[in-house]
């Protein structure tokens, strides 16, 4: 059955494509982005594909762009909208850090209160929070982001709690690393503030780790599985693509029991 879809962070990336797949198999989509060029941008793409999208401009940090989430009537929310920023955690000037918790975790769980209060009130609908692979796997020079992810699973897990005499589902979605050019901005991020002359962390030992990026996967297919899990009445609560992610996520939880210091 076809459901209508609010997604924020439409604008790129994977949230770009998990809009265009969902109204491609006939579901209504309003597809949130952050500025006025995505707007015309999506548009023009979903134009081109021959589907419908009803586009709105709404960045998650402007109180009043999420007032626009009550003016709608949706069956699921998707709670997509994220930024990142790579470098070593003891030295990142946390200003940077609590910039990207003011989008990833502040303003998610706000943009989510408004979903779960419109969900109460008709006694259905569903959240969807965006989480990664490093929502549970904490790696080198990611820990800014990853942190907010951790923090998004937790939000995830006690809205799932609160939220089920209500009959509103909840659940997270984790992908691993997808070549959308999200992960390689990330890194680049560092270079406005690191400098190898300055800072303690080797260059190198950064630029080590940077080479996960050479280990992404196609992005279509993290789409595909978005597509495919969104709309769906019952799936798991967590779900973790491709197999691989959810093999060391599982792996990752285990060995925490067992590690000493």
């Amino acid at each position: 059955m076809a459901k209508t879809i609010f997604i924020t962070g439409a604008g790129t990336g994977l949230g770009k494509g998990t809009a265009l797949g969902l109204a491609k198999q006939g579901h209504k989509v309003i597809a949130a982005v952050e500025n006025l060029p995505q707007i015309t941008s999506l548009r023009e793409v979903a134009k081109k594909e021959g589907v419908e999208l009803e586009v709105i401009k709404l960045d998650i940090r402007n109180k009043r762009d999420q007032s626009l989430i009550n003016e709608f009537d949706f069956d699921v929310f998707v709670a997509n909208a994220a930024i990142g920023e790579g470098g070593p955690l003891a030295e990142i000037p946390v200003d940077r850090v609590r910039d990207i918790y003011e989008t990833n975790v502040f303003s998610t769980l706000e943009t989510a209160q408004h979903a779960a209060k419109q969900f109460i009130k008709k006694k259905s609908g569903k959240i969807v929070f965006l989480s990664s692979i490093v929502g549970i796997v904490a790696m080198p020079y990611l820990g800014a982001y990853s942190s907010t992810k951790h923090a998004v699973e937790a939000i995830a897990k006690t809205l799932r709690a609160e939220l089920k005499e209500f009959n509103v589902q909840v659940a997270t979605i984790n992908p691993g690393p997808f070549e959308t050019g999200f992960n390689d901005r990330m890194f680049e991020e560092r270079w406005k503030w690191y400098d190898s002359d300055k800072n303690f962390t080797p260059e190198s030992s950064i630029s080590e780790q940077e080479e996960i990026l050479d280990q992404q996967h196609d992005p279509e297919e993290m789409i595909a599985k978005m597509v495919e899990v969104i709309p769906a009445d019952h799936h798991p609560f967590r779900t973790a693509f491709p197999q691989s992610t959810e093999d060391q996520m599982k792996e990752t939880e285990l060995e925490v029991w067992k590690d000493e210091v």
